[in-house]
């Protein structure tokens, strides 16, 4: 084979390790879930998000930058539009401290305005997301009318998922009044907070992958 020859089948074949390793890693990414947090037995009282009374209540954080999210505001769309017994939905939106006025009213913001009978909240500082233990976008909580949590969780099998999901099942089946596949399940998106030094959330840093 002559030495040209040779050296285009090289190069064919680092392209095609290239494409291969970058295609495993989307995978990896895509599947590989956030943070998990510790959201409260029970709503907590220091909670500045009235809770209704004789309502479930279910509960999304975002981080406004967050583009893999909007498959969890797709999700929660479709799961209002089938749930048995609707819950009160808040939508809360991480403005981190020192940004510029406006900043979290963002494409995935409007998105979630267009939800059906669901209140959209700015969370000043991520004061909510570390009340309820939420350090991921897409973290889901619902809490019973008792005030009991139900179930925590993501709304998405994987980064950007649109589709059948054990966490939309478990919510419809709870909604339901029926026994769920899961309680818990991984979410799915970016980090709500930045870490500060000691790796401690940090809500004056951006860690999210979309943030510009």
């Amino acid at each position: 084979m002559k030495k040209s020859a040779l050296a285009w089948a090289a190069l064919g074949a680092l392209w095609f390790g290239g494409v291969a390793a970058g295609l495993g890693w989307l995978a990896s990414y895509a599947s590989r879930p956030g943070e998990a947090g510790r959201a409260p037995a029970t709503w907590p009282e220091a909670s500045a998000i009235p809770r209704e009374s004789g309502r479930p209540m279910l509960l999304l954080f975002l981080h406004p930058r967050c583009s893999c999210s909007r498959a969890s505001v797709a999700e929660l769309a479709e799961l209002l539009a089938r749930a048995a017994d609707r819950p009160a939905t808040r939508v809360l939106f991480l403005r981190p401290d020192g940004v510029a006025p406006g900043w979290e009213q963002s494409e995935l913001w409007r998105d979630a305005q267009r939800l059906p009978a669901a209140s959209v909240l700015r969370d000043d500082g991520g004061a909510e997301a570390k009340r309820f233990g939420a350090l991921t976008s897409g973290q889901t909580l619902l809490y019973g009318a008792d005030g009991r949590l139900l179930f925590a969780g993501g709304l998405t099998a994987s980064r950007g998922h649109r589709g059948e999901s054990v966490g939309r099942d478990s919510l419809l089946a709870l909604l339901d009044h029926a026994s769920p596949p899961a309680t818990a399940t991984p979410v799915f998106g970016c980090e709500l907070f930045g870490r500060d030094d000691e790796g401690r959330p940090d809500a004056t840093r951006d860690s999210c992958c979309d943030a510009k």
